[in-house]
């Protein structure tokens, strides 16, 4: 496996490795040894699968308290997926990496607690998958603005398909609740 760490501290891309041969491809999504050489913790306690279509905008989501550290990746199709570091008192507060994630890269993304994820689909339909470290809870999900001017992070459409939730998101600036460094 390939890992490759960003400017941001914890969050990393990870690429594993992949066997191909005439019948097809194997590869580890995930391996408990392996994935804790590199850092990411050896528990898991939710597996999520979204399916959504072109120009579908899913964040910035963040669940505070309850953090959850999120390993993800696409199986089918493309998206553009973002981490943005929302933790107050962090040296990279308010910083975000983005990067593509799709069937045919095969890449993944580790998401380390307290940071923002978000994703936009590039493909006609993507299958997204992801790991959670901690369980989703409804009362600490929150939310930020997707085109947050302070964040200024380039999605890849000027009208995204969003939830009712995520059009109404609170900018960084006046998010009311934020994790802690």
């Amino acid at each position: 496996m390939k890992v490759t760490a960003t400017d941001i501290p914890g969050l990393l891309v990870l690429e594993p490795r992949v066997f191909t041969d005439s019948r097809g491809f194997f590869l580890e999504t995930f391996h408990v040894t392996k994935y804790a050489e590199v850092g990411l913790p050896k528990s898991f306690v939710q597996d999520n699968w979204s399916r959504s279509t072109k120009d579908t905008l899913r964040g910035l989501h963040f669940q505070e308290p309850h953090a959850q550290g999120k390993l993800v990746w696409v199986t089918r199709g493309a998206v553009w997926d973002v981490g943005v570091d929302i933790r107050r008192g962090s040296p990279t507060f308010g910083k975000w990496f983005g990067l593509e994630l799709s069937e045919a890269n095969r890449k993944q993304l580790w998401i380390p607690p307290g940071f923002a994820h978000g994703f936009c689909v590039t493909s006609e339909v993507a299958d997204f998958m992801y790991k959670c470290t901690a369980l989703y809870s409804p009362e600490s999900e929150r939310s930020l603005l997707w085109n947050d001017p302070d964040l200024n992070i380039p999605w890849p459409t000027k009208a995204p398909l969003l939830s009712k939730k995520d059009a109404v998101a609170p900018t960084l600036k006046a998010s009311p609740v934020l994790p802690t460094y």
